[in-house]
C-alpha cells in the first residue's frame, strides 16, 4: 500500500511539472529567495504547524521545480541550496524546536495583546465567551497568521543579533586570552634567554674577578713596601726629634 502511494504521488509529481512553465519556475525562485533568511518555514512555503512528512514532500516538490537542471532562471541553484538548508533545519530536532519555541513566544505575545484588545471591546469580548470557537477561528485567520509570521520575523531577528553579539563577545575575549598567553610566554622566553646569557658568561666573570683579586693584592703589597720604606727613612732623619 505505502509503495503503491508512492508511485501515485511520483506520478502526480511528474504531471504537475511537465505543466509548470519557465515562469512558474522563476517566480519560485524569486519567491524563495524573497523569504526571511531565519525562517525555513518560509522558505518551504508551510505552516508553522506542519509535520516532518509535510517538510519532506514540500521540499521534494519545490526542489524539482527550481532545479537548475529544470530552472533557467540565474539564481535557481542558489533558490536550491535555500531549500534544501531549510529542509535540513526541520529536519533537525533541535533547531525545529528551537524554531518552534520562537513561534510560541511570538504567539503568546499576540495572544496577550488581542486579551487587552478584547478588554476594551465589550462586544467582541461577549462574543468569545459565548463563542469556543471564536478565538481559535481567529488564530487560524489570515489577519492572526500574518501577524504571526510578522512576530516571529521580529523575535527570530533580535536571538539572532544577541546570538551575534554574544559570539563577538567571546571572540574578543578569547582574543584577550590569547594576547595574554603571548606576552607571558614572551616575557619567560626573554627571561629564560637572559637566564642562558647569564650562566653562559659565568666562566668569565669568574676569571675576571680573580684576576682582579690577584691584581688588588699586588697593588696593596707595593703600596705597604713604599709606606714601610718612607717610615724607615723618616724615622732614621727625625727619630731624635719624634
Amino acid at each position: 500500500m505505502g509503495e503503491a502511494g508512492t508511485a501515485d504521488e511520483d506520478a502526480l509529481l511528474k504531471e504537475f511539472f511537465a505543466e509548470v512553465g519557465e515562469v512558474e519556475r522563476d517566480n519560485e525562485v524569486i519567491r524563495i529567495l524573497s523569504c526571511f533568511k531565519l525562517n525555513p518555514f518560509e522558505h518551504l512555503n508551510l505552516p508553522f504547524d506542519s509535520s516532518v512528512e509535510d517538510v519532506k514532500k514540500q521540499y521534494r516538490k519545490l526542489s524539482l521545480m527550481v532545479h537548475p537542471d529544470k530552472c533557467k532562471h540565474p539564481q535557481a541553484k542558489e533558490a536550491f541550496g535555500a531549500l534544501a538548508k531549510a529542509q535540513q533545519q526541520l529536519l533537525d530536532q533541535q533547531e525545529r524546536d528551537y524554531i518552534l519555541s520562537q513561534v510560541k513566544a511570538a504567539k503568546e505575545e499576540l495572544l496577550s495583546i488581542r486579551k487587552k484588545q478584547l478588554k476594551k471591546d465589550t462586544a467582541s469580548k461577549l462574543k468569545s465567551l459565548v463563542d469556543e470557537k471564536y478565538e481559535q477561528q481567529y488564530e487560524q485567520s489570515e489577519e492572526f497568521q500574518k501577524q504571526l509570521k510578522l512576530k516571529v520575523r521580529e523575535i527570530l531577528t533580535d536571538q539572532e543579533w544577541r546570538r551575534r553579539k554574544m559570539a563577538m563577545r567571546i571572540s574578543e575575549e578569547e582574543g584577550r586570552v590569547k594576547k595574554d598567553e603571548e606576552e607571558q610566554k614572551e616575557m619567560w622566553k626573554r627571561k629564560r634567554e637572559h637566564e642562558e646569557q647569564w650562566e653562559g658568561t659565568r666562566e668569565k666573570r669568574v676569571s675576571s674577578w680573580r684576576d682582579f683579586m690577584k691584581s688588588g693584592k699586588k697593588v696593596r703589597t707595593v703600596h705597604d713596601c713604599i709606606f714601610i720604606n718612607f717610615k724607615s727613612m723618616l724615622h732614621s732623619i727625625c727619630g731624635p726629634f719624634l
